[in-house]
């Protein structure tokens, strides 16, 4: 085992409900809240659907069950279903350091093995916190280098699954081993005209973190040096060894604490500019524009801006990932919300004409101060030649300017009520912030079926 697969194995197998910070466990329900208000409002949606459908025709053993209905599967097909309903919307939470993603996509792979083995609140919180941990411990310190952030959701799920099944130190190993030679995706599934599979690509990578825990505890093992032996993942990457300072526990912070969420449907690097124009839309009328100038860090501009494609999105998946479609359409809109991303809306004419008038470039002082902060700053100007701008350097949701729990309930019951009703929606919510004290997740299961005679108008 080499020393990157002993530190995390030894992490995940050591750490206990009573290492956690009351913090770190108040995150982690604000947290399954917001991501649990995602899933719920994306039910409907095409991708979620193809998923529920392959994973409703496999049966488990132990089953594990497909969110927001009575049926069961196995536990690494929940993981993947489940994972691609709460990542549909692009609206669950985000954590940017040197490599960037979202860590409550592994969220669905604890909640598939934690029914199917009757673990209760307590250990559920504390498998979220630990995966949490090791994905944005190596976010911190690997960048992705053309790998997509699935990279860490394969180990950081099986760090937390793991520690549901009980795995020792041997098979913990075993099982990130199997996991990080197996679900290294490639980062091409975020470039140019995105597909559907932009939603499920970490899917997949927890589906393959759930399976390997599975098969350590069976007794596979796995490549004794996955990480620093030749041809490892270090060497892949061309990077060192990280040389870790100690992860979340005791006097140090857990990182699940640093996350933020968001306040729109969307990548991460359009919060800022989404709530910009809405605050100047106060001051603007769309028919006064004559120009629009767009000032972010480099992440933002190679992500949502500089590819043709983000110019002139034609898929949902596109659209949420450009910052010109979604500035144009938060002008005429007054909001952001999953409608913005309706096919007739996206090819709506008027947007173009708006994204026309639009520039976006890379400042080097917000390149400089990222990814501690999100900075951004919009200019726009009139036909008259008047000139208003607003800048931000933490947009509302990033962990220094972070959501109230009110509003995390108020976001989710936005998603969410539309198929649970305001009854369901109390009950998901009840059941969320009392989970330290649940024996098991079948009342939290429960509570998100999602009934059509409740919710039907």
């Amino acid at each position: 085992m080499d020393p990157t697969t002993e530190y995390l194995s030894d992490y995940a197998c050591r750490l206990t409900y009573e290492d956690l910070s009351a913090e770190a466990v108040h995150q982690v329900k604000r947290t399954l809240v917001d991501t649990l208000g995602c899933g719920a409002g994306a039910f409907d949606s095409e991708p979620p659907s193809i998923a529920r459908r392959m994973a409703s025709r496999v049966q488990g053993s132990p089953p594990a069950r497909i969110l927001g209905t009575s049926q069961e599967t196995s536990t690494d097909l929940a993981a993947f279903a489940n994972t691609v309903l709460i990542r549909y919307l692009d609206c669950n939470d985000a954590y940017a350091a040197r490599g960037t993603g979202h860590p409550s996509d592994m969220i669905p792979g604890v909640l598939a093995v934690s029914g199917g083995h009757r673990a209760n609140g307590r250990a559920v919180i504390t498998a979220i916190a630990a995966a949490y941990e090791v994905f944005c411990r190596l976010a911190d310190e690997v960048p992705l280098k053309g790998w997509d952030q699935g990279m860490f959701a394969a180990i950081g799920a099986t760090c937390g699954t793991g520690m549901i099944l009980g795995l020792d130190r041997k098979a913990m190993g075993n099982a990130i081993s199997i996991a990080i030679t197996t679900g290294v995706p490639l980062g091409v599934t975020r470039i140019g005209e995105l597909s559907m599979w932009k939603g499920c690509a970490t899917a997949a990578a927890v589906r393959i973190g759930v399976f390997a825990a599975e098969l350590a505890a069976e007794g596979m093992t796995g490549p004794g040096e996955p990480f620093q032996g030749r041809n490892g993942l270090w060497q892949h990457l061309g990077v060192e060894a990280p040389k870790w300072e100690g992860f979340g526990g005791g006097a140090k912070p857990f990182r699940i604490t640093g996350t933020s969420f968001k306040a729109y449907p969307s990548v991460i690097h359009t919060q800022g500019p989404i709530g910009q124009v809405l605050e100047l839309r106060q001051q603007v009328a769309t028919a006064e524009i004559d120009s629009v100038h767009v000032a972010t860090y480099g992440e933002a501009v190679r992500r949502t801006a500089t590819e043709a494609e983000k110019w002139n999105p034609e898929t949902r998946e596109t659209a949420d990932h450009s910052i010109p479609y979604l500035v144009a359409a938060a002008f005429q809109d007054g909001d952001v919300t999953p409608a913005t991303f309706a096919p007739s809306r996206i090819q709506d004419p008027a947007l173009r004409q708006l994204i026309k008038k639009l520039t976006v470039v890379e400042e080097p002082e917000f390149t400089r101060r990222y990814p501690a902060e999100s900075c951004t700053r919009i200019e726009v100007t009139t036909t008259d030649g008047r000139r208003v701008a607003a800048e931000t350097s933490h947009p509302k949701g990033h962990y220094r300017n972070p959501l109230t729990d009110g509003e995390v309930e108020g976001k989710f019951r936005g998603l969410a009520s539309g198929v649970l009703g305001a009854e369901g929606c109390d009950r998901v919510l009840r059941e969320v912030w009392n989970l330290e004290n649940a024996p098991t997740l079948d009342r939290l299961f429960e509570s998100l079926v999602i009934s059509r005679r409740r919710t039907s108008p």
